[in-house]
């Protein structure tokens, strides 16, 4: 199936995950036109709990993240344990694929998308973690799919490659954030052209130039994404969606997943709407539901 899937992100980012949240969210997909949402769990909730409340709006489960640092804060055996664990709610639901990503190195919170305070031992050991979650996710019937995200342990062009050709394609897959990419300075298309037999999932984003590496400037992640002057709805900032789409292979059997962390306009209704409105005509003749 290739859906347009939606990201709640903005509705929880601040406000937490709560039912009353998520309740929003679903809500507002629904009359937007939405049919996939991000499979996220409540630890409350078993997978057929969930996926009997999210159809209740008419969604499906479409594939989620798993988040680790990575690094020296947590053990092997912990991650891989945590990673079986996510594995068999997200089989049950249905999914076969996962994105695997990194998100929360102090440093690179504080100075975003320029590679602050590399670390060769560190990057060496996160590859290697990595490797034994991806192991871990694909036994438990899980793909796993390397997901971009400035602010991680894999950050950087270098970091990227290094982590998808150090573990290769047996171990790891594709699935890139367009937005994520752009900020750290990477031209999305050739790099997803690159990996393109790897690709088993995508997140949709756009940024405006205000943040870019070229002209960064001062500021942790947290102030430029507040400062809505970060990420764009897709279509009104930067990203060259015409050379992604044109990257993807015509195989390519994953969702679209639409992700906005901060809208750009006046709410979230209006800001997926729009990023739905754009999907619906750029992706005309790759939406199989």
């Amino acid at each position: 199936m290739n859906r347009i899937a939606a990201n709640p992100i903005p509705y929880w980012a601040t406000a937490g995950k709560t039912r009353e949240v998520f309740d929003e969210a679903f809500a507002d997909f629904h009359a937007i036109g939405f049919t996939a949402v991000k499979a996220d769990v409540p630890d409350d909730m078993t997978a057929e709990q969930y996926r009997a409340w999210i159809g209740g709006y008419g969604l499906a489960p479409s594939l989620s993240l798993f988040n680790s640092p990575f690094d020296d804060t947590v053990t092997e055996a912990g991650e891989v344990e945590k990673a079986r664990r996510f594995a068999a709610t997200q089989v049950a639901l249905g999914l076969d694929r996962t994105m695997v990503s990194s998100m929360a190195v102090p440093a690179r919170i504080e100075r975003p998308a320029v590679g602050a305070g590399f670390d060769e031992g560190r990057l060496s050991r996160a590859v290697d973690l990595c490797g034994a979650v991806c192991r871990a996710l694909a036994e438990e019937g899980l793909r796993p799919l390397h997901h971009s995200h400035v602010g991680g342990v894999f950050e950087t062009e270098d970091e990227i490659t290094r982590l998808l050709d150090d573990l290769g394609p047996d171990v790891i897959g594709f699935g890139p954030d367009t937005g994520h990419l752009r900020w750290a300075g990477i031209d999305p298309a050739p790099f997803i052209r690159r990996y393109a037999d790897r690709l088993g999932g995508i997140h949709i984003k756009d940024v405006f130039p205000d943040h870019l590496a070229d002209g960064a400037g001062s500021g942790s992640y947290r102030e430029k994404t507040a400062s809505k002057r970060l990420w764009a709805e897709p279509g009104l900032g930067v990203v060259d969606f015409d050379a992604v789409l044109d990257a993807i292979p015509a195989t390519y059997d994953g969702d679209f997943m639409i992700e906005v962390d901060e809208p750009s306009v006046e709410s979230k209704l209006e800001s997926h709407r729009l990023s739905f409105e754009w999907a619906r005509k750029a992706l005309a003749g790759r939406i199989r539901e």
